[in-house]
């Protein structure tokens, strides 16, 4: 009588064998060692790894214990018999401004190819990163690659100043704190002010009731003013009377007799040729933030002259005594 029954167990057992899904593990990429690297999930089958439309996921058949993928990790730099799930450009999506290309190894990567076709204007154009770039496409190019909030600002060079810049739409010209010439729009109402914390003390020495109305004090003038301090502006004798908050340091200005609280770079990158500037104390710093640097050690505020060395006289004119080091609010 229990004959049946044990026949139709075996067979079940053998059935659910002969077609149970084959797991593994699920990898992001595979690296050019030919491992398997960044682990997705584990326990999923190769179709389910591989339904995703993201290009680079890999996929192995082991079923090995998270010690032995620590350990393919740590020391082999990944998992052995990566099997990638494209590896042609076939039906591979890679959105808009990308496309698929088989790179050396001849495997299936997505590569910017921004359409340029409807550029009209084919000279150079100022970023939004205050960086020239020779065309639009060159910035699309960097858009796509690292930066992808970069904008146009306009036609033509990065200019120290607001002549010749053509902002479009109704956006206006503004000169920031270091001297370079932006297109903002400027805010016409600014929303009433609810609360005494709104206040911000201007570099100017003048309270705006918000950060909305001092850049649109900002747009109306066309240089940057910059923020003092939170708050409204007080009677200072000098950064004693100031209390500045965490991380910042009060600095004073000789020129103006008031403080402003500022960041304070603790190391600066390496220099390069024609980095250097000209300083406000008629001192030749390398670059502008070793400027800052020690503008924040002797806690006064120091100003860029102009661009290059103090004893040049064939510096650039066009960049004005008033450049400031601060922290400006522009946008």
């Amino acid at each position: 009588m229990l004959r049946f029954p044990s026949l139709l167990v075996l067979w079940l057992a053998h059935f659910i064998d002969e077609h149970r899904v084959n797991a593994g593990n699920c990898w992001y990429e595979q690296g050019k060692n030919g491992r398997c690297q960044m682990l997705f999930l584990s326990e999923m089958s190769r179709e389910d790894c591989c339904r995703s439309e993201r290009l680079g996921m890999a996929w192995t058949e082991e079923d090995v214990p998270s010690n032995t993928l620590f350990r393919w990790l740590l020391i082999h730099g990944g998992a052995p018999n990566c099997i990638p799930c494209k590896e042609t450009c076939d039906n591979v999506d890679c959105g808009p401004g990308k496309k698929c290309k088989l790179n050396r190894r001849n495997k299936p990567r997505c590569v910017c190819a921004p359409d340029c076709s409807n550029n009209t204007f084919k000279g150079p154009v100022c970023s939004s990163d205050g960086i020239t770039y020779r065309n639009e496409c060159a910035l699309r190019r960097a858009k796509c690659r690292r930066y992808p909030n970069l904008v146009v600002q306009y036609q033509g060079k990065c200019k120290k100043t607001c002549n010749e810049v053509h902002c479009p739409g109704s956006s206006s010209c503004v000169v920031d704190q270091n001297n370079n010439a932006y297109c903002v729009t400027c805010e016409r109402v600014c929303p009433e002010v609810t609360s005494p914390e709104q206040y911000l003390c201007g570099n100017d020495g003048i309270v705006y009731p918000s950060a909305c109305h001092l850049r649109r004090a900002t747009c109306i003038l066309g240089r940057s003013i910059g923020v003092a301090y939170e708050g409204k502006c007080i009677d200072a004798h000098s950064c004693d009377d100031i209390r500045c908050p965490d991380g910042k340091k009060c600095l004073w200005d000789t020129r103006t007799g008031r403080g402003r609280c500022a960041v304070c770079e603790s190391e600066c990158p390496e220099s390069h040729p024609g980095e250097s500037v000209c300083a406000s104390d008629n001192t030749t710093y390398r670059s502008e933030c070793e400027m800052h640097r020690a503008a924040c050690s002797r806690g006064l505020v120091l100003e860029v002259k102009h661009a290059g060395s103090c004893n040049s006289t064939s510096h650039n004119l066009g960049v004005s005594m008033d450049c400031h080091f601060s922290l400006m609010l522009l946008m």
